[in-house]
């Protein structure tokens, strides 16, 4: 039993050193967003989707197909827009001829969605019918066509970016759609420091080269890892008690009753649980704590707490509501 352990804390040690060099070379790239980095390798750890948001020219696209240059790993980008059909993401049938035998057989044209890392850019501007293509490839890593499934290799993430400020020729996603993805990540503006560094690396001559540190195969090994990280039955229950409290009608704190139409499902306490056992093996840690906890609950939570009118007419958000939870419901003493 030693010698496994032994083993496990010698994968995670190198597991976390190319972690840290990955973000390295990310970091050629793009100037800060430490946090929002953090939070799309949880995703990548915990074997999730990501959903970025931020207003234009906050580097969401390039943060994405930089973390896929330093990453082994095929990646495509599909550029959302109110006319792309389900069609153009999952692929379709072409009628091809057999020279052999001289006959006419259909076969399966693969889309964009068969490869390892998608960009779904701007996903907010396609109809439903086409957001709900991804449903299937996001839920079980497969996609069906013309009664026919076709597997996805793994390792699979879609890491999607929306706009927060355009509203004309958008549709905003349902929340069976929003509920697939572990992490709603939101980008604020780069710190003084950080924008003059942007300035001066993004108009002058010199371009760093991203270079791939970390394969594939690394990536599968890791999110077994996360599955291995300790969390204690007390942290557990703490995880199950704030999503509970979500629930407007049940929950132990009174303002959920007061600004919450729907809470949150079981679904969010397996993503708080697993992306905070991520979130310590990104830190070099093989146990959860309570800061992993509180650090990761507000990307998991944020899309899955629907305010209610009186909420949105007071300006209470589902981050504020996050927050007083965190606030209010306490760990037993000594713990």
């Amino acid at each position: 039993m030693n010698a496994e352990l032994k083993e496990i804390e010698k994968t995670a040690e190198k597991l976390v050193a190319s972690l840290g060099d990955l973000k390295k070379e990310i970091g050629k790239v793009i100037v800060g967003q430490g946090e929002t980095i953090d939070q799309l390798l949880i995703t990548f750890l915990a074997g999730g989707h990501g959903l970025l948001e931020g207003v234009p020219g906050l580097a969401k696209t390039l943060m994405i197909r930089t973390l896929s240059e330093a990453i082994d790993l095929k990646f495509r980008r599909i550029q959302f827009t109110p006319d792309l059909m389900p069609t153009d993401i999952i692929g379709t049938e072409i009628l091809e001829e057999d020279h052999t035998t001289g006959k006419r057989i259909f076969k399966f044209n693969k889309g964009p969605i068969f490869a390892n890392i998608i960009l779904a850019d701007e996903i907010n501007r396609t109809s439903p019918k086409t957001q709900s293509a991804l449903l299937e490839a996001m839920q079980e890593f497969e996609v069906t066509y013309a009664g026919t499934t076709y597997p996805l290799e793994r390792p699979f993430f879609i890491l999607a970016t929306q706009n927060p400020i355009e509203q004309a020729g958008t549709f905003p996603l349902p929340e069976a759609q929003l509920d697939r993805f572990l992490l709603y990540i939101r980008i604020g503006y780069p710190t003084a420091e950080e924008e003059r560094n942007i300035l001066e690396s993004t108009t002058g001559k010199k371009k760093e080269a991203v270079k791939s540190v970390i394969k594939g195969e690394e990536i599968l090994e890791a999110q077994k890892l996360v599955r291995e990280v300790h969390i204690s039955k007390d942290l557990i229950g703490f995880v199950s008690r704030v999503v509970r409290a979500t629930r407007a009608g049940e929950s132990e704190v009174s303002f959920v009753n007061e600004w919450v139409r729907w809470g949150a499902g079981p679904r969010a306490g397996q993503a708080m649980i697993l992306t905070a056992k991520a979130r310590a093996l990104l830190k070099g840690r093989f146990a959860v704590t309570m800061e992993d906890i509180k650090s990761v609950a507000f990307p998991v939570l944020r899309h899955r707490i629907l305010m209610n009118f009186k909420a949105e007419a007071d300006g209470v958000t589902s981050d504020r509501v996050t927050a007083e939870l965190l606030d209010k419901i306490k760990l037993p003493a000594g713990v």
